[in-house]
């Protein structure tokens, strides 16, 4: 796929994105999830070695390449490696799947009711490194934890500067403020979340895109008029700590919203499983997903 045909399959593609993204803090226990214990590995080289087989099993799944799958946010170490004899960002396009990367380094402590993501200085040398290999986009997260509209709102603008630096790349970035799922005041501080991010769409250049992914409002459609907004690619949602049954239901309230998820498609994959039933698992995440996204 080249650029125009990865632009296209992600603006109007029926299916989703899978995030197949966690970094060095989160692979412990996204490798527990998937039954290999911490004694298992020994150091980082394994353990990125045990998630790595994890994510090329489901890259070269039957049912991943079935068209239901748009696009995948990939790790960086990810990025460099190799699934099915190829590196990584040219299988999944030779599958159909556009791929992007995760650039944040992290968070920032709390402050304001939101973790800030650290400082990300090498950002254009990654960006470029990424382009190189065919990467379409980018995905940097920073989480709000409760309704503080001076923290909202800052850490809205940062997303929007770096995403800035993103485009001036020539990739496309995914804009992910997360609202805590579990934050008391979600309800009144998505409000100001949504008039944040529509100062920020606002400000963008014209001919300009971005993607948004939020947590799935607490008010059904909350987000529905950035669907169409000229300057949004795409808007997905994250699972958020959901079940894959919770947030497949809670999406398909929110029509316009596609998936974008970890967990959700991710929780019932084991490492113990055969080729058949793993691939039967799978399969029927990425069936009931699919359709939430298409509700």
């Amino acid at each position: 796929m080249n650029q125009q045909e990865m632009t296209d399959r992600i603006a109007r593609g029926q299916g989703f994105i899978a995030a197949l993204d966690q970094s060095g803090g989160s692979t412990p226990k996204a490798l527990r999830g998937y039954g290999v214990s911490d004694d298992s590995w020994s150091g980082d080289d394994e353990m990125f070695a045990q998630i790595h087989a994890m994510r090329s099993r489901i890259v070269e799944s039957p049912c991943f390449g079935c068209g239901k799958v748009l696009g995948a946010i990939l790790f960086e170490k990810t990025m460099d490696g190799d699934s099915g004899g190829k590196p990584v960002p040219d299988r999944l396009k030779e599958r159909g799947i556009v791929p992007f990367l995760k650039v944040d380094k992290g968070l920032e402590d709390e402050a304001n009711g939101v973790q800030m993501m650290k400082p990300m200085p090498d950002l254009e040398s990654l960006l470029a490194r990424a382009k190189a290999k065919g990467v379409f986009g980018t995905k940097m997260r920073s989480v709000i934890k409760r309704n503080d509209p001076a923290g909202i709102k800052a850490i809205v603008r940062q997303q929007f500067a770096e995403g800035a630096r993103i485009l001036t790349a020539g990739l496309v970035p995914i804009i992910e403020p997360e609202y805590d799922i579990t934050a008391a005041d979600r309800a009144e501080g998505e409000k100001i979340l949504l008039e944040a991010i529509e100062e920020g769409l606002d400000a963008l250049p014209a001919g300009q895109q971005v993607m948004l992914k939020l947590s799935i409002p607490a008010e059904a459609g909350l987000y529905s008029g950035l669907v169409d907004h000229p300057r949004v690619l795409r808007m997905v949602a994250l699972s958020g700590g959901y079940s894959t049954d919770e947030a497949c239901e809670k999406l398909s309230a929110n029509p316009g919203m596609i998936a974008s998820f970890s967990r959700g498609l991710l929780q019932d994959l084991r490492a113990s499983q055969t080729d058949e039933e793993f691939d039967a698992t799978l399969g029927a995440a990425i069936e009931r997903i699919h359709a939430a996204s298409m509700a």
